[in-house]
């Protein structure tokens, strides 16, 4: 078995950790944490490209994020369900990986593979902190879940700054060439290379205003954030 995961992602397609949370999955490999992201599907519904192309293009993307380890668990695409088998799938790689956070989609999405990730997720994270399950190792649940949230209309708790981070994730991102590059095929479908990673520099933009810096990116999480430290905290209020 390998050493534990510090930090996992989970995302129901290649490329969705690339959009949402890449820069903080790269300024937490670059702190010396280990990384990793398991895609629910192989995208294989998409218009361009196929599975296999999409899984190469996930490796190198991953490379490029730093990432120790990526998989992928091959549920049906655009056919996302929240059923047992779903989840046990999830907390069985909770169970090889062993996790101490993981980040999940948030909860409300246009897609619905993303919402329906992010239910699978969280439910395959509580199933795997059961000690009667059998999944062959010794049960483990993260200890905490975050929720990305770059493209939700909500307020986020927090938000972490990549500015050194963002040109990374951006090349990470354009590791998917069938899905970013330029093409007539499907060209109706698809925005040009350049309005893509103008929209996506926005948004970071957006949420790297919000605490001072250039570029950030957004997370929520349930829980009532805990402050040890009054004098230490980070964003300046002028």
């Amino acid at each position: 078995m390998s050493r534990s995961i510090d930090l996992l992602a989970i995302a129901a397609h290649p490329d969705d950790v690339e959009q949402t949370c890449g820069g903080t999955l790269i300024r937490m490999a670059e702190r010396g944490y280990r990384t990793a992201v398991v895609d629910l599907t192989a995208g294989e519904m998409g218009t361009r490209g196929t599975p296999e192309l999409r899984l190469e293009e996930a490796a190198a993307a991953g490379k490029e994020m730093l990432l120790a380890e990526r998989h992928n668990l091959h549920l049906p695409d655009a056919r996302l369900e929240n059923t047992l088998e779903a989840r046990l799938a999830v907390a069985a790689k909770i169970w090889e990986l062993r996790p101490r956070v993981v980040i999940l989609p948030y909860g409300q999405a246009r897609h619905p593979d993303h919402y329906r990730a992010s239910e699978i997720g969280f439910e395959g994270c509580f199933l795997a902190g059961l000690k009667k399950l059998d999944l062959a190792a010794a049960p483990h649940r993260p200890a905490k879940v975050l929720y990305s949230s770059i493209y939700a209309d909500v307020r986020p708790t927090f938000v972490v700054d990549i500015s050194a981070q963002f040109e990374r994730r951006m090349r990470a991102l354009l590791c998917y060439r069938s899905q970013y590059e330029s093409r007539a095929e499907a060209a109706h479908l698809f925005p040009e290379q350049e309005a893509v990673a103008e929209r996506i520099r926005a948004a970071a933009r957006q949420y790297g205003m919000l605490i001072h810096t250039r570029y950030g990116e957004p997370f929520v999480v349930r829980e009532m954030m805990r402050v040890d430290d009054v004098i230490r905290l980070g964003t300046p209020s002028f």
